[in-house]
């Protein structure tokens, strides 16, 4: 029997274990078992499904295992996913019944696609991807690995969106050029509703309309 694990049982797991187990039911995937994997305080069960610790989902006796990683701290899901490799156990990606993929779109290991989100054409996603509800990713965008996209995201056309960029819930990425395009950089935050017209540096944290930097 395959045992598939939900790596965090509160949030955005909650949302993600639905998804896989109508993923896993339409895919005829055979005998399984769905549940989530924490290393803090839980009940435990959690939505009819039992939660176990790390070390818990390694001792079980099942030989396939796979995890699926809804953390949205990104540095943390990069962390989890390198130990989940290490101990030669799989990701599996997870794709709402109702999200759209267009035209020519590669997108590596681990991703979780939420319902209603639309990937257009042309379009490179790295690993370990998370696209909430009502997002979309327009054509000739570059999306590097460990981003994460909250509910809503409007990415346009021709931007690059290096490793480990938040794009916060409603925010707008303004089209790009081909060759030039808009570029979000490493370990960016872009703010909730936050409308970006210029590029943003690595690191660097902006919010508002048009989004500047963040200062306290």
């Amino acid at each position: 029997m395959k045992l598939i694990g939900i790596y965090g049982a509160s949030g955005f797991g909650r949302e993600v274990m639905p998804l896989a187990r109508a993923q896993l039911a339409t895919a005829g995937a055979g005998s399984f078992e769905l549940v989530f994997v924490d290393d803090g305080e839980n009940p435990l069960i959690s939505n009819g499904h039992r939660v176990l610790s790390y070390s818990q989902f390694l001792a079980e006796p099942a030989v396939d295992k796979q995890l699926s990683f809804a953390i949205g701290a990104s540095q943390v899901r990069e962390k989890l996913v390198l130990r989940a490799e290490r101990d030669c156990v799989d990701c599996i990606d997870i794709f709402a019944f109702n999200a759209v993929v267009l035209d020519d779109v590669t997108i590596g290991p681990g991703a979780v696609i939420c319902p209603f989100v639309t990937l257009t054409s042309n379009i490179r996603i790295g690993k370990h991807f998370h696209a909430n509800i009502y997002s979309y990713v327009a054509h000739d965008c570059v999306v590097g690995d460990y981003v994460t996209f909250a509910p809503g995201v409007k990415c346009n056309g021709n931007v690059l969106i290096e490793d480990h960029a938040y794009i916060g819930t409603g925010a707008v990425l303004k089209q790009g050029k081909p060759g030039a395009p808009l570029v979000i950089g490493r370990g960016a935050i872009v703010g909730m509703g936050a409308v970006v017209t210029r590029d943003v540096p690595p690191g660097v944290t902006v919010v508002g309309n048009p989004a500047r930097p963040f200062v306290k």
